[in-house]
């Protein structure tokens, strides 16, 4: 039930649809009719546009150089690791959209399955995915929320989360569908101002097949029907609605191995251990991290900056290798950022594999493990296909799990080549890129730049 006391009716529900871009939403009727409702333009995205530097700068209106969220990941050089993919909302920068929204309007949030999702004390309710992984090597599905009973209650009224259709092999549509029913039920028991969702699906199979294959139509038509769902509620509750994306997906099938050339030339080391060679960040004179189009190039010692961005720059796909001067250029200037940013060539995208020999492959790359990797892997969105009887396997495995038994689900290709769409460099093709819809005709634009997204919002709250 809403509180009572309170004006009982959501006033902005922002989607994040994955990937979406202007040229999809020809198979998007619903989606295409909220564009001509109110307005429909090309987003300017940020550099680099991955899902956690971009929402970063929906909710701070900064560029990454001012929120500090550089990537999905970064190396930590007090820590000497990499890490990705972490959620605390103290990582970023600045002020928050719900934070602004609060002091000015008193407006009351619930954030679903946004990124930066854990301890924003100006978040009334919030749920975002969190494994569970047991001592005995075991790993279950997860939420964290706030209220902290949330996510068993949406979970009791809706079934177990599907954490393994939101990433891994199976990821697809049932993910944004549980998503979309908990986002409703949020609205339902609480009715909260301001309503922020993320709906997934879309930028898996733009990731495996390409973004124009007919199987990611498909999955377009199959996005735009859940925002209809969505959308039904806010326009019964007279709520403005803004659809987004983060960024759009273009044809991509060549892996760039910048790692494997700095461990060839010595500049990168690992550490030999019993489960593989394990990439030795602090040991290393030079790595990278590997994020779709960006690479950020962590140099230890400044006399290497030149002869590391020399090299670099002569890879094919690499089309730049930005110092930090001209990191400023495209707003990634932070301390948080390599020594050098390298951006890939349209087609390209960069592989975080750095071991020389398969054979000394580290135990985690065959399979879904995007803590341990020191970057982004979308190879964990196919199942090998060397595995001669891959459900045979997967099942033995499962089997394995059930009983109790540590066991290793080592299915994913440690060759990414099969991979057809990547993202993270600024298009200027605007039909390949992200896209912006609103539903009010008066904020209406040609185009809406990233950082504008947080005022566009507060306008609409104060309306």
């Amino acid at each position: 039930m809403p509180t009572p006391g309170h004006d009982a009716r959501v006033k902005l529900l922002v989607v994040i649809a994955v990937g979406l871009r202007p040229k999809d939403l020809a198979n998007a009727p619903v989606l295409r009719g909220l564009g001509a409702h109110g307005f429909a333009a090309p987003l300017d995205t940020v550099f680099p546009a991955v899902t956690c530097s971009v929402q970063a700068s929906f909710l701070t209106g900064l560029p990454p150089s001012g929120h500090g969220a550089v990537g999905n990941g970064w190396y930590f050089r007090d820590l000497a690791q990499v890490m990705f993919w972490r959620q605390s909302n103290q990582l970023v920068h600045g002020e928050k959209l719900y934070e602004a929204a609060k002091q000015r309007v008193a407006a009351r949030t619930a954030k679903m399955f946004w990124w930066w999702n854990m301890y924003a004390p100006a978040v009334d309710w919030s749920v975002t995915p969190r494994p569970e992984y047991h001592a005995n090597g075991l790993k279950k599905p997860g939420l964290y929320s706030e209220p902290a009973a949330l996510h068993d209650e949406l979970q009791q009224e809706l079934g177990p989360f599907p954490l393994f259709d939101f990433w891994g092999p199976r990821a697809g549509l049932p993910s944004t569908q549980w998503i979309v029913a908990s986002t409703l039920s949020v609205i339902r028991r609480h009715d909260p101002d301001l309503v922020l969702a993320y709906l997934p699906h879309l930028d898996y199979d733009h990731q495996r097949f390409g973004p124009d294959d007919a199987r990611s139509v498909q999955a377009v038509r199959d996005l735009d029907a859940q925002c209809l769902r969505l959308i039904e509620v806010a326009r019964e509750k007279k709520a403005h609605v803004i659809v987004l994306s983060e960024y759009g997906i273009e044809n991509a099938s060549t892996p760039v191995f910048l790692n494997r050339l700095l461990h060839e030339k010595g500049l990168l080391r690992v550490q030999q251990t019993s489960h593989g060679e394990l990439l030795d960040c602090g040991a290393s004179r030079a790595f990278v991290v590997a994020d779709h189009q960006c690479a950020h190039v962590y140099v230890r010692d400044a006399a290497d900056l030149q002869a590391v961005r020399a090299l670099l720059a002569k890879v094919p796909g690499v089309a730049r290798v930005l110092d930090r001067v001209q990191q400023r250029e495209l707003g990634i200037d932070h301390q948080r950022s390599g020594e050098l940013v390298c951006v890939a060539e349209r087609g390209c995208w960069f592989a975080y594999h750095y071991w020389l020999d398969e054979a000394r492959r580290p135990d985690f790359a065959p399979t879904v493990d995007i803590h341990r990797k020191p970057g982004y892997d979308p190879a964990e969105l196919f199942v090998d296909p060397k595995i001669t009887f891959p459900k045979w396997k997967v099942a033995t495995t499962l089997a394995k799990k059930l009983l109790g038994f540590r066991y290793l689900m080592d299915v994913i290709p440690t060759d990414p080549s099969m991979v057809r769409g990547s993202h993270g460099r600024i298009y200027d093709d605007d039909d390949a890129g992200p896209v912006f819809l609103c539903s009010d005709r008066a904020l209406v634009r040609d185009r809406v730049a990233a950082t504008d997204v947080k005022a566009m919002c507060l306008q609409l709250l104060a309306r």
